[in-house]
């Protein structure tokens, strides 16, 4: 007689620890599935591909009451197909469904997108949800996440390395939503895009390198037995057997359901843990993270929590404070702009840093003209660079204040280290003006309240 299978590994506080660890180090990509879809329909709250399944079989006129329930995008194409009809009709169809039907973002990946040490995320579902939920909670609803899709007949990978990415990348490894069957709707589609993704031709190498050495965690798949153990071999790219440093979490509503999935895992994958419940997997995720790191305003000691630096987004929003500085100096603003938005002030940046052509010229330009005040570097860097792009805001910025009446504020200069005022290489215009001493980017309070109360005041 066999003995019993040893129970799941669980997660202890040990495991959650060494989780937050991993995430703080930037050595997990969270992967998400359509379970954490459930959104506010006309039938109430419910999966949104259950949903979509109903209302494309109303599109394509295919009888609902014949197939299994609960509805599944497959189904209903397969059915369609085996009435003669046309493959391509479907995903015109389903990007029209969500076009006529905005959802917000459910609340859980709002939570996910909240967790500001998950710079990449990638996603096997089609449709825009976590796009709006990055945007909405890191952007202050811009369009500023990369949104990457994968296609096979169209290999589009991490536009670089992932320590050098700028800006959140969510990346749609089945496809994204489009008029063209570009996406995964049916189990035939899931086959052809799991053999071009295994292809030596068609892998997205940059992502995969990143799946290979990272931790992964699978919340909300959908995948069933045989194709969740597929997805494992592909992303780690050995046999799940082989000693490896890094493991997977799987949150989901249906793994610990299935015996032989769960055998599986504990004999060959060791290294990968199984979670039962993806939404509550997130929000527990969420609350220890936040704990750890934006909970709570002041950490042990009564001392100020560090602040996370979030990217700006592409476009100036309006009234926006317009942060002038050299390449070299990105550290050091990055910590000046955590600062200020952490006290509720809007700001800007040029993260991408063109420095080149007529139209990032006038768009540089133009927002400098409308920004509400101008904060120029300084620095050792800007007194070495005698020629740079930065001097050239700095000159639009005096442009600009040459309409501005006497004592009005507009130029608001920032030292980040011990150059001394009198010898800095700023124009007439900033030697007349005081110069604030933010050392490595650390501003003082004086000078935040100072800037909040110049800010209120531009835009009572």
């Amino acid at each position: 007689m066999n003995a019993p299978l040893p129970a799941v590994q669980s997660f202890d506080e040990d495991a959650w620890d060494d989780l937050l660890n991993y995430i703080e180090e930037r050595r997990v990509i969270p992967i998400v599935g359509p379970d954490l879809l459930r959104v506010q329909t006309d039938r109430g709250l419910m999966p949104l591909y259950e949903w979509l399944a109903g209302k494309l079989a109303t599109r394509l006129q295919v009888d609902a009451s014949l197939l299994p329930q609960p509805l599944t995008l497959n189904d209903v194409v397969c059915s369609y197909l085996g009435q003669r009809g046309r493959r391509e009709e479907a995903y015109t169809r389903l990007r029209s469904i969500l076009r006529e039907n905005e959802f917000e973002p459910p609340a859980v990946l709002r939570q996910l997108a909240q967790i500001t040490d998950f710079d990449l995320f990638v996603t096997t579902t089609f449709d825009p949800l976590l796009e709006k939920a990055v945007n909405a909670e890191r952007y202050g609803g811009q369009p500023t996440a990369e949104v990457i899709a994968y296609a096979p007949n169209r290999v589009a990978d991490l536009p670089a390395e992932r320590s050098q990415l700028s800006r959140t990348v969510i990346y749609h490894m089945l496809g994204r939503l489009s008029a063209s069957p570009t996406y995964v709707v049916s189990d035939e589609d899931m086959l052809e895009f799991i053999c071009a993704l295994q292809s030596e031709h068609l892998t997205p190498e940059k992502l995969f390198h990143e799946l290979e050495h990272n931790h992964l965690l699978l919340i909300g798949s959908d995948f069933s037995n045989w194709l969740a153990r597929l997805f494992l071999r592909m992303a780690k790219r050995k046999r799940l057997s082989d000693p490896r440093d890094v493991g997977e979490v799987m949150a989901d509503d249906h793994t610990m359901q299935d015996a032989r999935l769960v055998a599986f895992l504990q004999q060959v994958s060791v290294r990968t843990r199984v979670y039962g419940g993806a939404e509550a997997f997130v929000a527990e995720l969420h609350a220890r993270w936040m704990k750890r790191n934006g909970g709570a305003q002041a950490g042990a000691g009564g001392a100020a929590a560090p602040q996370r630096f979030l990217p700006p987004s592409r476009e100036m929003p309006e009234h926006a404070i317009f942060i002038s500085y050299a390449r070299e100096d990105l550290p050091a603003v990055q910590r000046l702009k955590a600062a200020m938005d952490a006290a509720g002030l809007t700001t800007w940046f040029d993260l991408d840093r063109l420095e080149g052509g007529d139209d990032y010229d006038r768009k540089i330009r133009a927002n400098i003209g409308r920004c509400s005040f101008f904060v120029p570097v300084i620095s050792a860097t800007t007194q070495r660079r005698h020629e740079a792009y930065f001097r050239r805001e700095w000159s639009y910025a005096v442009d600009r204040s040459l309409n501005i009446a006497e004592g009005g504020v507009f130029i608001l200069p920032v030292c980040i280290d011990d150059t001394p005022e009198s010898a800095a290489l700023v124009p007439d215009k900033f030697r007349a003006l005081h110069i604030a001493r933010v050392p490595d980017g650390e501003p003082t309070p004086e000078f935040v309240r100072r800037l909040k109360d110049l800010f209120s005041g531009r835009r009572a």
